[in-house]
């Protein structure tokens, strides 16, 4: 199944499974599928509220997060689409506030793939369901739309759109090579190309390098550029989601609200949304349940490349030891990712990822003594836990791993 996506409903995982028929074998970056499958389905891209659009290799989600709940807080309606999901396809779109319900979301993707197979189109998994995303969009009424970039910017699937309210770039670094390259100036560019004429790309500061080549492309682009520390300062607000590199996120969040003036939000709603902001496995305390016991202190984050995992260590280090409990995709950086750690972690407990090609737990066990981190492994997260009593416990290194934790431990992302 594409994205690994399942559904505990039979009507919307009846569409879900013929995207094994209709789809590519893996996302291939492109816009011209869905160009075709939006002119397919009357447009509907062109028919959205106002767009906030985010790029960025890490807290991209985030910055959403703050959008969302900053523009809430003013009293707006917001659509919301970002990427992965964590338990259930459903995280995906939030319409008008809302995640979407089953009984709407499966006659959408049902449309979206009758009008894919009747016109000839092959669209991936991710393009078929940004189509199903916009199609909600389009037919409820909301104040704004947040839209999460997928992966790169310039060749994402949600680049469809032509005239966003105000864009945005949240921390660059190297992740999904396999697409982008490692060359974090191209990766730059890469990001760069959600500009658009007329609307303001807001970004963080970044090495010389790089923020020239994401002028270069702006201007190719005939948008205005707006860097932080030249074009706007960061405030310092309380931040409902932990971490203090959650400050950044919130910084460009804050920023894209503020160089864009067609939705009113005061300074009192910029406060209370970034105070009540919440975003599942990204430094999120777990309650206890049925996973973890009453008392733990067990953390999940999602971290899964080496910039997301030098901010999350930078955080753990201001603390006492931690034990990590770890899973890792097989095309991720595991060496990367554990790097960050060394010095910071008591006890290592490598785990699988069941239903996904990841680094065998024996290996990452490997990686880990040599960082001296006392290694083992176990045959899956329950296990592990059972084994860290004393210090806090911190899980990581997969999103599908996050997913998977949430749903054993009874938290659903809402």
């Amino acid at each position: 199944m594409a994205d690994h996506a399942r559904s505990d409903d039979p009507a919307v995982q009846a569409q879900l499974d013929r995207f094994a028929q209709l789809s590519p074998g893996r996302d291939i970056l492109g816009l011209e599928r869905i160009s075709a499958l939006m002119t397919a389905l009357g447009n509907p891209h062109r028919a959205l509220p106002p767009v906030f659009h985010v790029a960025g290799t890490n807290g991209k989600g985030s910055t959403c997060t703050f959008l969302r709940f900053m523009l809430e807080a003013a009293g707006l309606r917001v659509h919301v689409y970002t990427s992965p999901h964590l338990v259930r396809f459903n995280e995906r779109v939030r319409v008008a506030g809302r995640l979407i319900e089953d009984a709407a979301l499966a006659p959408l993707l049902a449309e979206v793939l009758d009008a894919a197979e009747g016109a000839g189109i092959a669209p991936s998994f991710f393009e078929a369901t940004t189509a199903a995303a916009f199609l909600a969009f389009a037919r409820t009424p909301a104040d704004a739309c947040v839209i999460e970039v997928g992966l790169g910017g310039r060749l994402d699937a949600t680049n469809v759109i032509e005239a966003p309210l105000v864009c945005g770039i949240a921390q660059l670094g190297v992740d999904h090579q396999a697409f982008l390259g490692d060359d974090a100036v191209v990766i730059a560019g890469e990001k760069a190309g959600i500009a658009k004429a007329g609307a303001p790309l807001v970004t963080l500061a970044y090495p010389r390098a790089q923020t020239q080549r994401v002028a270069a492309v702006a201007a190719a682009a005939g948008a205005t550029v707006r860097v932080k520390g030249k074009d706007w300062q960061a405030e310092a607000y309380p931040l409902g989601l932990s971490g203090g590199f959650q400050a950044e996120n919130a910084a460009l969040a804050v920023a894209m609200l503020r160089h864009q003036s067609r939705l009113a939000v005061s300074d009192d709603a910029i406060r209370a949304g970034l105070a009540a902001a919440h975003w599942p496995a990204r430094l999120q305390r777990l309650k206890a349940g049925p996973l973890v016991r009453e008392g733990a202190e067990v953390w999940l984050d999602g971290c899964h490349n080496p910039a997301a995992a030098e901010l999350v260590a930078q955080h753990f280090a201001k603390g006492g030891p931690i034990d990590l409990v770890c899973g890792i995709l097989a095309n991720k950086d595991a060496v990367g990712i554990l790097r960050p750690f060394k010095g910071l972690v008591e006890r290592f407990t490598a785990v699988p990822i069941v239903g996904h090609e990841h680094h065998a737990p024996a290996d990452l066990a490997l990686l880990a003594d040599a960082l001296e981190m006392n290694a083992d492994v176990a045959t899956d997260v329950g296990a592990a836990l059972a084994r860290h009593a004393e210090r806090p416990v911190l899980i990581m290194g997969s999103l599908y791993l996050a997913g998977e934790v949430l749903r054993l431990n009874d938290q659903l992302p809402d």
